[in-house]
């Protein structure tokens, strides 16, 4: 017992009493944790700013300002033949149907007694949008019985008119703006009382090619959406399949030597790449080498096909290397073969990391906007891309382009469109988060 109690001495110190150096541990745990709650809710606030500011900035772009008044389409105008023919009335061009629209439109103010002391018949007239005597122009021949009868016309108010409403135009702000005048917007507010003009949901920002400087009101993401879509499907087929079978490769099948060490370095060095690098490389070898065609959807598959291919090489291999050798082992010692064992076992297990790094891979190249910049795709397009494969060649623009293009006009309606543009791409990208994580979770296997 001596012996014992010589060996182990008596603590000088109680254990139930915290030590100086306890205390200082503890004290920097405690420090640690408050960093961490700090940081963390330093990003909350800072996502939760941006959030509101788009969302402030960008909801009242799925609302429109619309006129509505009744409209003769007088056949002396529209159909000076008479003949009802199509290609006979396509001679008429939108200043006619603009006269059309401007003498409806001053007959049901004069109907209902709404005037405004100041107010040219111009300006009047300017309060109608410049793209509805071409939107009403492709309704009638659409459906040249139209012509002669009187319709309920719904056209686009003028894009101040618009800001007028959604409060981004005032009275203060017009007398300074060569655009719309005090007393226009005061005639505004009397055709908004009377219901003549109204603000609903704005389906053309979603089916409506871009607009010009004059028509922000008309500018729509019609085209970004299918040339993405165009983009995204190309990429989706040429990197998937390449990125999985050059990953079960290197992963299960290559010898390992220097070579195969010299592709692995350089997998790694792509993916940290800078995106405008692949653009300028886009630009030179499938644009002025390969002579494919500037701004469409094919070649700015190609340049983000190159981006995305090392992360999906790079997830994949992660996810076959994170599968236990003993599953391996296992299928190899009942006599598979390894091409069995590889695609039977392996690849079943990994499925739940490859289709996430995929989805991931393809959401990051979703919001790419340099490369497809340099390619060209940055061009004013109004036209709709052909359906597949000529629609492939066809010259597009992708969302994340539309955003910078609308973003750069000085137009404060450009502005409210690119932060809806910013809004729909959001809800793109959260979208796909949310599948990868779904079929993870759908995916995923015990071992």
């Amino acid at each position: 017992m001596t012996d014992l109690t010589a060996a182990f001495p008596a603590p000088k110190q109680s254990i139930l009493t915290a030590s100086d150096q306890m205390r200082r541990r503890n004290a920097a745990e405690t420090r640690f944790k408050l960093y961490g709650i700090v940081a963390i809710t330093i990003s909350l606030v800072m996502l939760a700013i941006m959030l509101f500011t788009i969302l402030r900035d960008g909801v009242s772009s799925f609302y429109q300002a619309r006129l509505t008044f009744p409209m003769e389409l007088t056949a002396a105008t529209l159909d000076p033949q008479g003949n009802r023919n199509r290609d006979e009335m396509a001679k008429v061009t939108t200043v006619g149907y603009q006269k059309v629209l401007v003498a409806a439109f001053a007959s049901e103010l004069d109907r209902r007694g709404i005037t405004q002391e100041g107010v040219s018949d111009k300006e009047i007239a300017e309060l109608i949008s410049k793209d509805a005597p071409g939107e009403l122009r492709a309704r009638v021949l659409a459906n040249p019985e139209l012509v002669g009868t009187t319709i309920d016309a719904s056209i686009l108010a003028a894009g101040r008119i618009d800001g007028y409403l959604k409060g981004r135009v005032t009275l203060e702000t017009a007398e300074r703006d060569s655009n719309v005048t005090p007393d226009q917007l005061r005639l505004a507010e009397q055709l908004r009382q009377s219901g003549m003009l109204t603000s609903s949901w704005n389906w053309g920002f979603f089916t409506n090619p871009d607009a010009s400087d004059q028509r922000p009101e008309a500018a729509g993401l019609g085209v970004a959406l299918i040339g993405s879509a165009y983009m995204m499907l190309m990429v989706l087929v040429m990197c998937v399949p390449v990125g999985v079978a050059a990953s079960i490769y290197l992963e299960e099948f290559a010898p390992k030597n220097r070579w195969t060490d010299a592709i692995e370095v350089n997998i790694s060095n792509l993916a940290a790449v800078p995106s405008i690098v692949f653009g300028i490389l886009g630009l030179a070898i499938f644009i002025n080498f390969a002579g494919l065609p500037q701004s469409s959807s094919v070649v700015g598959a190609l340049v983000i096909s190159l981006m995305t291919l090392p992360t999906i090489i790079i997830a994949t291999r992660a996810s076959i290397r994170a599968v236990p050798p003993s599953i391996r082992d296992a299928a190899l010692g009942i006599g598979a073969s390894k091409m069995q064992t590889v695609f039977h076992h392996v690849l079943p297990l990994a499925m739940p990391g490859i289709l996430t790094g995929t989805i991931l891979g393809l959401a990051s190249a979703l919001g790419e906007t340099a490369p497809l910049l340099l390619i060209g795709m940055v061009a004013f397009v109004d036209n709709y891309p052909s359906a597949p494969p000529e629609g492939f060649l066809d010259p597009a623009t992708a969302l994340p382009v539309q955003v910078y293009s609308w973003a750069s006009r000085a137009d404060p309606a450009f502005i409210e469109r690119s932060n809806g543009a910013i809004i729909v791409l959001l809800v793109f990208l959260v979208i796909m988060n949310v599948a990868a994580i779904l079929l993870r979770r759908k995916f995923e296997r015990r071992w």
